[in-house]
Order: C-alpha cells, then sequence, then structure tokens
C-alpha cells in the first residue's frame, strides 16, 4: 500500500516473530516429553534446539531484508503515508506493548527465560515500528527520502537480534557454567549446614529447563561419624532438589584439622603458589608418609588465562620444597577455576 521498505521490512520482522512463537511453542511440547530409554535426562534440551532453528530463520530474514534496503538507498521510490497506515502502524505499536508486558509478567512467573526473551523481542519492536512511523511520516510531510536507510536499520536491529538469540542457545547445548546467582545460592546453602566447612568442584550439567544435575565435593572433619555425615548428605542433597531444582550428588572430602604440622605445610604451598598468581587457591590437601619419602597431594584451582602454566607452577612448588631430609614428592591436579569460584 506504501511502497515503503521500512514498513515492509517491519511487517517481516513480525512476521519473523509469529513463526519464533510458533515454534518456540513446539519446542515447549517437545521438552514436556518424558525421559526415556534412550534419553534418560529429559528432553528439555528441545527448547534450545528450536530457539536455535529461530535464530537462523531471523538471521536469513535480516540478510535479505538488508539486501533489499540497500538497492532502495540506491534506488529511492516515493512513500504514500495514508492515515489507515499510520493507524495500522499505532495499533501495532499498541498490541507489541500489550504484549512485551504480557510476556514479561508470564515469563517472571513460571521463570522462563524465553518468554523474557520475547517480551525484550517485544519491547523492541515497539522501538523499531515507531522509527518506522517516524520516517514514514518524513517522507510523507518533509519529503526527506530516509526509507531505505530505516529499513536497513531495522534488518541490522533483525540480525542483531538473531546474533543474540543464537548465541543464547549455543551456550547453553555447548554447556555453559551455572549463573553467579544460582552459585552463591548453593553456596549460601552448603556453607550454612552445620560440620560443613568448606566445598569445592561444584559442577552443574543442564539439560533444559528444570532439568539440572550438579555434582559437589563437601569438606567435614575427618573425626566426624562417617554413619551421621551420610545421613547430613542425604538430607542436604533433598533439600537442594526441592528448593533449587537441582539434583545434586555430593561427595563426602574428610580433612584433617588437628595436625599442625600438615596445616602448616598447606600454608607454606599455598603461598607458595600465590606468590606466583594471587588467584590460585589449593583443596584436597593430604600428606601420606611412604617408605622413602612423604607424599604430598592436592588440587588446584587454575583461572582460565593460566592454562597451560601447570608445569611452572608445579616446578616452583618442587623447587621451594627441594629438600634432602625429608624428601618430598608431589603430586598436584588442576582444577577449572570455573568450578571453584
Amino acid at each position: 500500500m506504501t511502497g515503503s521498505m521500512s514498513v515492509t521490512a517491519d511487517a517481516l520482522n513480525n512476521l519473523s516473530d509469529a513463526s519464533s512463537a510458533i515454534v518456540t511453542l513446539l519446542g515447549f511440547k517437545l521438552a514436556q516429553m518424558p525421559a526415556d530409554e534412550d534419553h534418560p535426562y529429559g528432553h528439555a534440551r528441545y527448547e534450545y534446539l528450536t530457539g536455535l532453528a529461530v535464530a537462523v530463520l531471523v538471521l536469513f530474514i535480516g540478510f535479505e531484508l538488508a539486501k533489499s534496503s540497500f538497492l532502495r538507498i540506491l534506488s529511492p521510490e516515493p512513500v504514500v503515508l495514508s492515515p489507515l497506515v499510520i493507524g495500522i502502524l499505532l495499533a501495532s505499536i499498541g498490541l507489541k506493548l500489550w504484549l512485551c508486558l504480557f510476556n514479561r509478567r508470564l515469563g517472571s512467573h513460571i521463570h522462563s527465560t524465553a518468554l523474557m526473551a520475547a517480551a525484550a523481542d517485544c519491547r523492541n519492536d515497539c522501538i523499531a515500528t515507531s522509527a518506522v512511523l517516524a520516517s514514514g511520516l518524513m517522507e510523507e510531510y518533509f519529503r526527506i527520502r530516509v526509507d531505505g536507510f530505516m529499513g536497513l536499520a531495522v534488518a541490522v536491529f533483525i540480525l542483531y537480534s538473531g546474533i543474540c538469540l543464537a548465541r543464547d542457545t549455543i551456550s547453553p547445548i555447548l554447556g555453559e557454567n551455572a549463573a553467579p546467582e544460582l552459585r552463591q545460592q548453593m553456596a549460601d546453602f552448603l556453607y550454612a549446614q552445620p560440620k560443613v566447612l568448606g566445598f569445592h568442584d561444584l559442577m552443574v550439567h543442564d539439560y533444559g529447563p528444570g532439568h539440572r544435575f550438579a555434582t559437589v565435593h563437601v569438606e567435614m572433619d575427618h573425626r566426624e561419624d562417617p554413619l551421621f555425615c551420610h545421613t547430613l548428605i542425604d538430607k542436604m542433597e533433598r533439600v537442594c532438589l526441592r528448593n533449587f531444582g537441582i539434583h545434586l550428588v555430593i561427595h563426602h572430602d574428610p580433612v584433617v584439622t588437628d595436625d599442625p604440622g600438615l596445616t602448616q605445610m598447606r600454608d607454606r604451598i599455598l603461598a607458595l603458589l600465590q606468590s606466583f598468581d594471587p588467584r590460585l587457591t589449593l583443596h584436597d590437601f593430604r600428606m601420606v608418609q611412604g617408605r622413602k619419602h612423604m607424599h604430598i597431594l592436592f588440587d588446584v584451582s587454575l583461572p582460565a588465562d593460566l592454562q597451560g602454566s601447570q608445569e611452572a607452577i608445579t616446578a616452583r612448588v618442587e623447587e621451594s620444597l627441594n629438600t634432602p631430609d625429608p624428601v618430598y614428592h608431589i603430586l598436584i591436579n588442576y582444577d577449572m577455576d570455573a568450578f571453584n569460584s
């Protein structure tokens, strides 16, 4: 009706949103399929896969619109903006604003990242359509040829949305770390438990919304009754499932707290590590007497940017502890700092 590339771009943007909603709904339905013999962790990752399919669709539409808008910039054509078209664009803005608020409220209620993303997309659509309306008014009343440029701007906006959507869906498929908020909640929960001295190696595996599994090593005094510790760990696992929706498996690490020689050696080695880099920490520290030498075993939490420095760190510790009597044999296991931060 208008001959406007920007209005056409906005229309295709809304069409891609409608298609996204349909595919997202399909993803929700597939994700609700119960676990079976071949997929014991369920099918919740279908939501991520459908999100990736939507991202591909959005990127394709954005690319085609960018190409058409560029041609319109090279060969401008007049735009006809009637009161009916203005009314339609205003109604579109109002409807998208309502949809934004609805998705945001529902997404917060059911804790759905897909619906919160849809709410943000609707908000951005309101801005885009308002800009399209403004460019149409400039074309109609001021004869400023901005239609192709505005169409290109909408196309760039669509491409950006597609890239962000692809990034947000590919990341959990690859296996991302637990959210800082969740890690903090679990840390507060673990430290609040009686007899727990510390924890490390917290690993959360996400198989889709509502299907998360985790493992963690919890430190307790070695003098505690093993049966009591087992009972306490069972209770912690049940509470974690109820409070956080996470199937948690806890590994019990007994820690020696009443050996001054071990504590002194641990502090000495920690100082050596932090002289190399202040971010280095250690856990699972043990000293085992062998026939000819003393075995010292511990784990080091290694930041990502220090990957490849393991040999240098080990060499510094060994050189500092290299004495003829006693003879120390150092065995260091390096963990990712992302699991221990």
